[in-house]
Order: structure tokens, then C-alpha cells, then sequence
């Protein structure tokens, strides 16, 4: 899970070059831009130490920009964009020695120091220049976001001894929203399209396409929104090789493709007949995340999910048809094509994440870079059922549960197994089924998992994802309760060792269903979560600066809410041991929320144990620690249900045991 565990992602084609950027543990979590030749050459484009991530709405995503033998790229440590430049006849494979000479000249920043994060960038080649979105941290009170432009001519990084030049990070072209994202050129370089969306929307709650024509200086003109609003969520504009705009809108309630007329013509469904209750769109937590990417001239490859699962097909779009790819691949949030080829990151519940180039017509698959190359018997993965199930509320949530597997050995015939129950974060994301090596972890050691779908979930249309609204807190939780209440009747559960984990908002979760709904849940562990949404509110950053409005309501209007869906605030509820785990330089979810309620725990003389690791943000990314926490939460399991674990573990300190 560790030394295997390689974060694929941010996939893109140029020419023969295959791309992407591996997260790996080993190296401190940092993230590495991987490039693939044409005869199968591996080489990490980026230099030692240099990490390839921006912090543009603290998530990042998109922070590099392919163009030839050259690439642009934001490094997390000063967030500055660099130009790397390389050669074509270098080659410098993953195994080879040091004495090799290296085939990318040293980074060469393009942008000045200071606060300026960048990200989601289009290379303007008849302009030498790249456009993207930019976040301004420089002056007082909350960061500005716009679209900016950056010229890439050879006496940028000269002109970049000046620092008093602000103007060398970028000249804004796009201002006057609180947010900015995807802006994407028209063939020709005429057009430019892009989406932006004010507080308190969120991506997925209802966002602006804008299309503008691009001047001979790159300036703006005739800006236009042509789609989109407060309760309409457009996601992934994008332009095909005859200037059509395709985007995906959930105006139909469900994310589905469309066509428009950038000139002012009418908006279009592509498919006559889109499979039902499918979504191709997902939730823009990160940037440059894709479901769809052009094939030819009329033919694009596209990604959907119906009820949980996500498939990969082919749209002929003149025809308005589609066919499904024959693959049990299962495609993640990136995706790019070159005509008979798409190249995309994608698992299947038997097999761990890969960098995959799939055959758009026979849907065979070469596998290019696993983010695993451990070999596991059949006999040891527990696959996923899709299970569905009634709510307190008469509603429908889903999940999927994996039974305890393992080859060389089985439970008493009457012995029920302990169920981990996982609450996803965001919380407007979804758990997929595709292999998890941490999921694996639990059901090989004897217990049972199930993975929840709550109400909020994306995948299942626009209303599911609003069940959420106003309510977190309570429908989460009640979907949380009922799916285990489901097992503990279907026999597939223990009611005594019932355990709920999550991280992020997921964490929230967790702690919310240990205080409100006690004595469901006999263990809780929880990773970053958040155990007080007033403090929340007043100490995050700007993304998620309203979120809680939508998920809550109006802050300070509605002060009472916040604190009664505050789990620090019902402390006397909680009832059951309890682990937290908390990365220090965490800027979406601040140590103090598992501090104040590991304190709590603490005084109140429940049994809980609380570990942090320095140098961990929002999501743990170095081997260290991730081998660490699952173990302690192994061992924390065997102190309160009273079993010790065959794995050898360091002991973890717990209070009130």
C-alpha cells in the first residue's frame, strides 16, 4: 500500500509521447512527471526533488502543460512555473545509474517569486504564450482568481530579474468571478472557452460557460456566456477539430454531453439517446479532470457511470449513437485521446490502478505504468457487490461491500465478522470499485468492508447530490446507520464490532454518527476530520470559504445550526473508542479540529489515541505515514475488540484504555 502504492493521474498525448504524474511515497510523496516513447522508454521529465503540483484551491490538479520537446510545469515548493526543454534523442530510462546524462535541461522558472499560484494552463502557440488560471495570494484578505497570460518568449525568464514586476506573473485577460477554471482554445486559436462560477456555488452546484474571441494581441473581446447558472453545473468545456464546443451539463438532471454553436447558435444534445440514469461528468474537486476527449473528426471517447460503476464508450457524433468499449476497465478522473487510442488511468476490482492505452475498437488494453506490481492471488481479493438499500427517510442509498477473503483461512461457520464502514470525503464525491490495496488490507485480515454511496454522493444525478443540501450531518449519517443496520440483518455483519472511518469530510461523518446516532458504532476512526463546522467556516480557504452554506446554511444567520451539527459540542454523546490521525501542515482541515476532539475524547475517559505527522497536508502521501496510520488503526481495533494482530506493530499510545 506503501511501496506500492504509485498516485497515477493527469494523463496526456503529444505526438508519440505518451505523459503523466506519479505521486510516490517513497520519495516523500511527491509527484513526478513521467514521459513514454514510442519504444516504451520511461523518464522522469522532472529533476530530483522538483514536485510537480499546484496549490490552486488547495487541491491542484493540472499543474503541468506539454508542447513538443518542451514542458511547463508548477513546483510546489514556491509555486512558480518552470520551462523544462529536452531532447528527442536523449534517453534516460527509469533504471538507469546516475552517470547518465540527463535528457531535460534544468528548470528555468517563467514566473516571478512571490504568491501567485497557477494552474489549468492552454499553450498559445500563435501567441507564444501560455493561458491559465491563477490564484493571487498577494494581497490582504481573500485571493483573487482570474485567467492570466504568460508569455513564453525567449527573454522571459531575463525580464524576470525584475521583481518588482508584478506584471511578469501574468496579465490578466478574465476577471470579476470568485472562480476560474478550463480555459480551452479553439483550433484555430480564434476562441477561447472557459467556466467560472461565484460564492456560495460550488463546481457541481451551478457554474458560467463562458466563450470569448481572442484578439491578435491575446486580449478578450465580446466576452459571452452561453450556458450554465446557479443550478446548473457545466463541467469539461472543450473544443473538437471543427470548432464545435462540447461541454457537460446536468440541465437534464444527469450529466450529459452537449454541442453548442460558439457563435450564438443553439445548444444541442450529442446523444439522441443517452444511456439512462448515466452521468458523464464528475464533481471538479481538482482541475483538468476529463470524461470525454476527441478520437477524429467524428468520433469521441467517453467516460459514464450508471449506478456506481464507471464505463468507457465510443459517440459517433454526427450519427448522435454510441457503443460501449468491450473492457472491465474502469476508467478514473483522466482521459486523453490520439484517434485509434485513448490513454487513460483505470482499474477493474481485480486489478490496481494503471496508466492504461486502450483500443477504442476491440477495447484491448497495453498497460504502460502500474501504480502496483504486486502479484495477488485470487484467492485473497474480495470483490465488491453493489448493494442498495432503505434509508430512516424511505430513500435509496448505495454502496458496495467486499466479505472477508483470504485464501488460507475462514471464520467459525457461525461467526459474523467485524464490519469497517467507510464514509467517503469531499462529501460530493464517490467511492468507485475498482481494486484499493487499502480496502484489501482490511477484508485479508478478517473483516468485512463496506464502502458507502451516501446521499450527496455524485454519479447517481444532480437530485441524489442534493439530498445533501442543508442537511450534512444528518442524511449522511442516517445512510451511514442504515447500510449497517443492512448487513447486521443480512448476516454479513457483527453488531458488536461495528466500526465507521473516513477522512476529510468523510471524517466529519464518522464523528457525527459516534455522537448523534451512539451506540450504532462500537469504534470510529477518523482522518482529518472536521469536529467543529462553526470553526470551520471561519478557518479554511477560499474554495470551500461557502461551502458550508449550501451543506449547512448561511453563517453567522444560522450559528445554531453549526453548532449543533458540531460533534466537539455533543462530546457527551459519544460513546465508543476512538483514533484520529492528523497530517500538521494541513490547510483545508486544520489540526485543531481532531486536537479539540481527541481533548474531548480525552476528558470525557473514552478510550482514543491521536497521531499527527509533520510534513503531511490533506491526505497522506508519504510511506511512512501511510504504513503507519493502517497499523495503528489495525492495533487500535485489537486493543478495544480485545484480538491481537498477526502483523508485527509498533504499539500506539491510547488513553483511558
Amino acid at each position: 500500500m506503501a511501496a506500492q502504492g504509485l498516485r497515477l493521474g493527469a494523463v496526456a498525448i503529444d505526438g508519440d509521447d505518451c505523459w503523466w504524474v506519479e505521486g510516490r511515497p517513497g520519495e516523500g510523496g511527491r509527484n513526478v512527471l513521467v514521459r513514454r516513447r514510442p519504444d516504451g522508454t520511461l523518464v522522469d521529465v522532472t529533476p530530483s526533488g522538483f514536485n510537480v503540483r499546484t496549490r490552486v484551491h488547495e487541491y491542484g490538479g493540472a499543474a503541468y502543460v506539454v508542447a513538443g520537446d518542451e514542458v511547463y510545469c508548477s513546483n510546489f515548493s514556491d509555486q512558480r512555473i518552470y520551462r523544462i526543454r529536452g531532447s528527442r534523442s536523449a534517453g534516460f530510462d527509469h533504471g538507469g545509474s546516475a552517470e547518465q546524462e540527463p535528457p531535460y535541461a534544468a528548470p528555468v522558472a517563467m514566473t516571478p517569486p512571490g504568491e501567485w499560484f497557477y494552474a489549468d494552463g492552454i499553450l498559445d502557440r500563435r501567441r507564444r504564450r501560455l493561458v491559465c488560471v491563477r490564484e493571487d495570494h498577494t494581497r490582504a484578505g481573500e485571493p483573487v482568481n482570474t485567467l492570466v497570460s504568460i508569455p513564453l518568449d525567449a527573454d522571459a525568464s531575463a525580464r524576470l530579474r525584475d521583481p518588482a514586476s508584478a506584471r511578469q506573473a501574468g496579465e490578466v485577460i478574465a476577471s470579476g468571478h470568485d472562480f476560474y477554471s478550463t480555459p480551452r482554445l479553439s483550433p484555430d486559436g480564434s476562441m477561447l472557452s472557459w467556466l467560472a462560477w461565484r460564492h456560495p456555488q460550488m463546481p457541481w452546484d451551478g457554474t458560467e460557460l463562458w466563450v470569448a474571441t481572442v484578439a491578435g494581441s491575446g486580449t478578450l473581446a465580446d466576452p459571452t456566456c452561453i450556458a450554465g447558472g446557479e443550478s446548473e453545473s457545466i463541467y469539461q468545456p472543450g473544443w473538437g477539430p471543427d470548432g464545435t464546443l462540447y461541454f457537460a451539463s446536468d440541465r437534464t438532471g444527469w450529466w450529459n454531453l452537449f454541442r453548442a454553436d460558439p457563435s450564438g447558435g443553439a445548444i444541442r444534445p450529442v446523444l439522441e439517446s443517452p444511456p439512462p440514469r448515466a452521468e458523464f461528468g464528475r464533481p471538479q474537486w481538482v482541475l483538468g479532470a476529463a470524461t470525454w476527449a476527441c478520437a477524429g473528426p467524428s468520433r469521441m471517447v467517453a467516460a459514464y457511470t450508471q449506478r456506481g460503476r464507471w464505463r468507457l464508450c465510443t459517440i459517433d457524433t454526427q450519427a448522435g449513437s454510441w457503443r460501449d468499449i468491450a473492457t472491465d476497465l474502469e476508467p478514473h478522473d483522466w482521459l486523453a485521446a490520439d484517434g485509434p487510442h485513448a490513454l487513460l488511468v483505470a482499474g477493474s476490482p481485480t486489478m490496481a490502478d494503471a496508466v492504461v492505452r486502450l483500443n477504442l475498437e476491440s477495447g484491448s488494453s497495453e498497460v504502460l505504468r502500474r501504480s502496483s506490481t504486486l502479484a495477488l492471488d485470487d484467492r485473497d481479493v474480495s470483490v465488491p457487490e453493489a448493494i442498495e438499500c432503505s434509508t430512516a427517510a424511505g430513500e435509496t442509498t448505495h454502496a458496495f461491500y467486499y466479505p472477508p477473503r483470504n485464501g488460507d483461512y475462514s471464520a467459525a461457520p457461525a461467526e459474523r465478522p467485524p464490519l469497517v464502514a467507510i464514509s467517503h470525503g469531499g462529501p460530493t464525491t464517490a467511492t468507485i470499485a475498482t481494486l484499493d490495496l487499502k480496502i484489501q488490507f482490511w477484508t485479508s485480515r478478517g473483516f468485512a468492508v463496506v464502502d458507502v454511496n451516501y446521499g450527496g454522493s455524485s454519479g447517481y444525478g444532480r437530485a441524489y447530490r442534493e439530498r445533501l443540501t442543508g442537511h450534512w450531518g444528518l442524511v449522511d449519517v442516517d445512510d451511514m446507520v442504515s447500510v449497517a443496520r443492512h448487513l447486521v440483518a443480512e448476516g454479513k455483519a457483527d453488531p458488536q464490532r461495528l466500526i465507521v472511518r473516513g477522512g476529510s469530510a468523510g471524517g466529519y461523518t464518522t464523528l457525527a454518527a459516534l455522537t448523534f446516532q451512539p451506540g450504532v458504532f462500537t469504534a470510529g476512526a477518523s482522518y482529518y476530520g472536521v469536529s467543529d463546522i462553526e470553526v470551520l467556516a471561519r478557518d479554511t480557504h477560499k474554495f470551500e470559504s461557502r461551502y458550508l452554506e449550501r451543506l449547512i446554511g448561511p453563517y453567522p444567520q444560522r450559528r445554531d445550526l453549526y453548532r449543533e451539527r458540531s460533534p466537539i459540542h455533543h462530546v457527551e454523546r459519544l460513546a465508543c473508542p476512538l483514533i484520529l490521525f492528523q497530517g500538521l501542515e494541513d490547510r483545508v482541515v486544520p489540526p485543531n479540529q481532531s486536537e479539540m476532539m481527541a481533548a474531548a475524547a480525552r476528558a470525557k475517559g473514552l478510550p482514543v489515541a491521536y497521531l499527527t505527522f509533520a510534513g503531511e497536508q490533506h491526505g497522506f502521501r508519504k510511506a511512512e505515514t501511510i504504513v503507519r496510520s493502517l497499523e495503528a488503526e489495525l492495533y487500535f481495533y485489537g486493543a478495544v475488540f480485545d484480538f491481537t494482530p498477526a502483523d508485527p506493530i509498533p504499539a500506539v499510545p491510547i488513553d483511558n484504555l
